[in-house]
């Protein structure tokens, strides 16, 4: 007995801790760009590292939360897609930061921070070089852009403070415009800054040059339901007539009544000894008149004729296996009658309507009472 309660809690305690490191493996994997994420998805290299080199990160996931962080003084704002936030919020988002980095490139999130620009599908494989003048591009050396994105029109790079890097295909993988007292910075971070990626070429150099300008960098990662937006879709109630509602409450009372009178009993219960034993002539009977009903004369005349074969069978006291021939032979000789006249009434004769079906019946029952009071002459037949 000690034996297998110890089993019992072996197995119990290698459950638990099965369990525990299955919910912290899921909870370390996160969503993709998640800075508190170590899985290959996840961007928490890339927190460590900011730290390391003495930069502050604070990890906000609702927006009320990050334009707090943002009043405390000069900040960079690393922002990835922000669906759930309407343009206006995601605007007074953005302007409260000193810089912006956005990590994950909309058409929406561009046109508010680098009007004009938009993606231009992705890069061709293989690093390209910066070839533009942002010396925090220079510095982090070559990279593979994954996203390429088109600067808002071929004027741009003289615009002052504006700055297209890595050319790759139709558009480039890094673009930079000013942004009040700052910049914003558009890059795909979610093929260059992620945990499985941070370390090939200068991803991890471009990342602290675009992130690391202020003490603080505030990363905006939206939680389930953190939304600005208000609930502005109409209710079924809302959308239909002001007539459907009484109408529905009129069909289920209506139903109710309905189901009420129709379920109601008729009259008391009346008790009955069970089981109920019924004849087996009633049975064939019953069928026969079923089958008198449809028209079916046949079939009826069928049902009527293998009752009384049976029941003379048994009268005569032939074995189950007894075939109808024989019985109709048996029941001849039995009776007196002619052995042709029986084998017609209980083989031969078709009837085909219910006359000729009536007739058959009595022939039937007469053949039966002439065989009843040839086997018990002492009995009545009936």
């Amino acid at each position: 007995m000690t034996t297998w309660i110890l089993i019992a809690v072996a197995l119990l305690a290698i459950g638990g801790i099965g369990a525990v490191i299955a919910a912290a493996g899921e909870w370390a994997e996160r969503d993709a760009l998640d800075p508190q994420s170590a899985g290959p998805t996840g961007t928490r290299a890339l927190v460590e590292v900011l730290r390391d080199q003495g930069v502050a990160v604070r990890v906000v996931r609702d927006h009320v939360g990050a334009g707090s962080a943002l009043d405390g003084g000069p900040a960079t704002l690393v922002l990835p897609d922000t669906p759930a936030l309407s343009d206006d919020g995601l605007q007074d988002l953005v302007d409260r930061a000193a810089d912006v980095v956005l990590i994950e490139p909309r058409a929406r999130s561009l046109d508010l921070l680098l009007p004009g620009a938009e993606t231009a599908g992705y890069a061709p494989l293989g690093t390209t070089d910066p070839d533009c003048d942002l010396g925090d591009a220079v510095r982090s050396g070559a990279i593979e852009p994954g996203i390429a994105l088109m600067p808002p029109d071929a004027d741009a790079a003289a615009t002052p403070g504006f700055s297209a890097c890595y050319p790759a295909g139709d558009g480039y993988g890094l673009l930079v415009g000013p942004h009040g007292d700052g910049r914003a910075a558009a890059v795909d971070g979610t093929d260059l800054f992620t945990n499985a990626r941070l370390a090939e070429d200068g991803n991890a150099a471009l990342a602290i040059n675009l992130m690391g300008r202020h003490p603080l960098v505030v990363w905006y990662q939206p939680g389930t339901g953190d939304t600005d937006i208000a609930d502005t879709d109409l209710s079924i109630g809302e959308l239909t007539p002001p007539w459907v509602s009484p109408v529905i409450v009129l069909v289920i009372v209506a139903g109710v009544a309905a189901g009420i009178w129709r379920g109601r009993r008729f009259g008391p219960l009346v008790a009955e000894r069970l089981p109920v034993t019924v004849r087996a002539s009633e049975t064939t009977e019953g069928r026969a008149r079923l089958y008198a009903q449809s028209r079916d004369a046949l079939h009826a005349a069928d049902q009527l004729r293998l009752g009384a074969l049976g029941r003379l069978g048994r009268t005569l006291g032939l074995g189950p296996a007894a075939s109808a021939p024989e019985i109709s032979d048996a029941a001849a000789a039995r009776a007196g009658v002619d052995a042709g006249a029986a084998r017609r009434i209980l083989i031969d004769d078709i009837p085909v309507s219910d006359a000729d079906l009536v007739s058959l019946s009595l022939q039937l029952r007469h053949l039966e009472d002439a065989v009843h009071a040839a086997v018990r002459p002492e009995r009545n037949p009936r």
